[in-house]
């Protein structure tokens, strides 16, 4: 089931034509819009350059609805970080400048009370991917709000590191694997967008040579898992001097389909 309401900070939207009055009519309308942001002055108040000369300011207490301290304002080093980035927001009002005032807060908002009442588990959503450490990686999935996505539900194949199949700032769809509604936390999943066991195994037959990544050699002198495609790996007999991450040749033995196993040779 594919679902989306916000979409993730980044992620290309259609171009259009902002005008005053499109703008002076998103005020009652609520609509959330994307533009970039250009500058943050010394009161950490955001720029956003709507086109057409027309300025939208974000104040400083508009911009973050998650990251806020105490005192309910965003540190200023959150503040920075939007600055050349494209933000979602809401047009809030008009000031007597003639500047739109726009508030991200309220769009963050927005976001938390999807995760409340609308979200769901099994849901596809659109992320990007915004920071990476070794346990796995954290996706923005819209509105601020961002999810986990731990290195084991990355692919079936098994690896050392999320950058072996993400980088940051990469755009991909990703499905709700759990929710904690209480602690307004997400966890989610890859692997189930890259295809079942029986839909990859398709694209290889017995008894034809093929290349594939060699996963786990140094836990088991009984065999050496070789990736054929994230979703899938067979087993080669060990061999000396095969590396973790090295490209390999196998000849394909055996296709077990009620075991889900697949036996390879090396070539």
């Amino acid at each position: 089931m594919e679902y989306q309401r916000f979409m993730p900070e980044g992620w290309n939207i259609s171009n259009f034509d902002i005008t005053k009055e499109y703008l002076n009519n998103a005020i009652s309308t609520g609509e959330i819009l994307q533009a970039k942001v250009n500058k943050c002055d010394s009161n950490y108040n955001l720029y956003v350059d709507l086109g057409n000369d027309i300025t939208g300011v974000i104040p400083r207490e508009e911009v973050e609805a998650v990251n806020v301290d105490e005192t309910g304002f965003p540190k200023p080093n959150i503040c920075m970080s939007k600055v050349n980035k494209y933000v979602q927001f809401k047009v809030k009002d008009v000031d007597s400048r003639n500047n739109f005032i726009l508030s991200r807060r309220a769009v963050g908002e927005d976001a938390l009370n999807w995760i409340t009442n609308d979200l769901q588990e099994g849901m596809v959503v659109n992320g990007i991917v915004k920071s990476m450490q070794p346990y796995g990686v954290f996706v923005e999935i819209g509105g601020g709000i961002v999810g986990l996505l731990h290195i084991e539900d990355i692919s079936i194949a098994r690896i050392k590191t999320p950058a072996e199949r993400l980088k940051i700032g990469q755009k991909i769809n990703v499905m709700i694997k759990c929710i904690d509604r209480k602690l307004e936390r997400v966890i989610l999943t890859y692997k189930e967008l890259l295809g079942t066991w029986e839909e990859n195994v398709k694209d290889f037959s017995e008894g034809e040579t093929v290349t594939g990544i060699a996963r786990e050699t140094e836990k088991s002198k009984n065999g050496i898992f070789v990736e054929l495609k994230p979703n899938l790996v067979g087993m080669a007999e060990y061999k000396e001097g095969i590396e973790y991450g090295q490209n390999v040749d196998v000849y394909i033995k055996k296709i077990i389909p009620d075991k889900k196993k697949i036996k390879l040779l090396f070539v």
